[in-house]
């Protein structure tokens, strides 16, 4: 349900002008946060998810560029040093970096030397981008990272699994000592993982089992983001149109009316439920003033009233199925109606 400035009962605008409308606000990224254990596949599912939605501009950064550089003291014991504990990294400049994506400005990400655990000059500039992947494995510890995400993705693996990979990467690929790998990951890897990482995953909205080797929870994703892409590019250009939440009993209705075998009986009436939630919803976006009455009882009671009386704008067809939950939510409302025509062909109205 759109938000009107039909405030007056049988008053409806004649003369819109398209061209007086402000103009739309600037498109904000799409951030996802994919967290998870060390070596769970996250870099696999971000590159995944990159090629399935090639036809997007996707940027995808690293939580490990944040790390901090080390100072010369800790550097003389950096084997003491956790790099998984949440304080490693940067995350003020994290935020501010996700601030000023999400306003369209370019950034510059840093470049982290983990030879040398420091900052090296010369930094990556990016722009933002449609769609924006943070990944790493404490991308979903800070409250303020989490509220800038617009989809939150925890990858799940077995723990001899991830350790068995960050054996191979560490000891095979870049020469690390059996001894130290396997120690360093008892003594700081794995009780980050149960302190910091793992308690992370309530807060995902998906969470992948088996990591990167899950084709059909990458596809489901996808689909997923495109569709809240839709919504999400929606809003900003109508800044009047709001998405209601999706609840398991919405879910439960659309799964009904949407059935093959749904019978015409179970089909209207599970509509006119839907339908009376929009209007619902919608009506809960309308200005309300405050207001006092006295109740039977003889007491004060605070509640609202509408600022201004309500009327009805049905648009024929489509419009008169939300007639009856208007008028049911709304006693005795006036509703107009309007009749959109199509000549010939060509589409034109």
């Amino acid at each position: 349900m759109e938000k009107n400035d039909f405030s007056k009962e049988g008053e409806m605008p004649m003369n819109l002008n398209i061209e007086d409308k402000a103009p739309p606000t600037p498109k904000q990224p799409f951030f996802i946060g994919v967290a998870g254990g060390t070596a769970s596949g996250k870099t696999t599912v971000c590159n995944m998810i990159n090629t399935q939605l090639r036809d997007q501009r996707v940027v995808l950064i690293s939580q490990d560029s944040f790390y901090h550089t080390l100072s010369d003291q800790t550097l003389q014991k950096v084997n003491e040093y956790n790099f998984d504990h949440p304080d490693a990294f940067d995350t003020k400049l994290l935020l501010s970096t996700m601030e000023k994506l999400k306003c369209g400005q370019p950034v510059d990400i840093p470049n982290y030397d983990f030879k040398n655990h420091k900052r090296i000059e010369s930094a990556r500039q990016v722009h933002a981008g449609d769609i924006i992947i943070l990944e790493g494995i404490l991308v979903l510890h800070d409250q303020g990272v989490r509220n800038n995400l617009n989809m939150k993705i925890f990858v799940d693996e077995d723990s001899d699994v991830r350790l068995s990979r960050r054996m191979k990467r560490l000891a095979i690929d870049h020469g690390r000592n059996v001894e130290n790998v396997l120690e360093q990951y008892s003594r700081f890897v794995k009780p980050s993982f149960e302190d910091f990482v793992l308690p992370t995953k309530k807060y995902a909205d998906i969470i992948i089992p088996s990591g990167g080797d899950n084709d059909v929870a990458i596809d489901l994703i996808v689909q997923n983001i495109r569709m809240k892409l839709g919504q999400h590019d929606l809003c900003k250009i109508h800044p009047n149109i709001f998405i209601i939440f999706s609840t398991f009993q919405i879910k439960g209705m659309h799964t009904l009316i949407r059935d093959v075998k749904a019978s015409k009986h179970d089909f209207a009436f599970y509509s006119d439920r839907l339908i009376r939630l929009v209007v619902e919803h919608g009506l809960g976006h309308l200005p309300f003033s405050e207001k006092q009455v006295i109740t039977p009882t003889g007491s004060v009671y605070s509640g609202v009233v509408f600022c201004s009386r309500l009327c009805g704008v049905s648009v024929i067809r489509s419009g008169e199925s939300m007639e009856n939950a208007l008028r049911a939510c709304c006693k005795g409302i006036k509703i107009g109606k309007i009749l959109i025509h199509g000549h010939g062909t060509n589409g034109r109205q």
